[in-house]
């Protein structure tokens, strides 16, 4: 479970038609742009900017930290993670977890 301290949330990086989408699937927030670690690096300051809104309201219920993710996301997510391989709509540049930390 996140906190308003410590946590994670999982990120895809992946490419639909001409632009790239980087998501944060337990935050909800998607970024996008014409190159995928710009794409990334935007979800990270959003990721960043999410958090310090949620510590300046102090908010004490943490579903904003730990809410469900877009089922879309959710099934590549799972494809994305399968002992064998599924072929995917979209090209990956990346996925895995992120630590966020106070």
């Amino acid at each position: 479970m996140n906190t308003p301290t410590k946590g994670k949330f999982r990120h895809i990086v992946f490419r639909d038609g001409d632009t790239w989408y980087a998501v944060a699937l337990e935050f909800n927030i998607v970024e996008s742009s014409d190159d995928p670690k710009l794409a990334f690096m935007a979800l990270l300051q959003a990721v960043n900017g999410y958090l310090q809104s949620f510590k300046k309201i102090k908010g004490v219920r943490f579903y904003p930290l730990n809410q469900k993710s877009d089922p879309e996301y959710e099934r590549l997510w799972k494809n994305l993670n399968s002992p064998k391989p599924i072929k995917s709509p979209y090209e990956i540049d990346m996925f895995g977890v992120s630590r966020t930390n106070a």
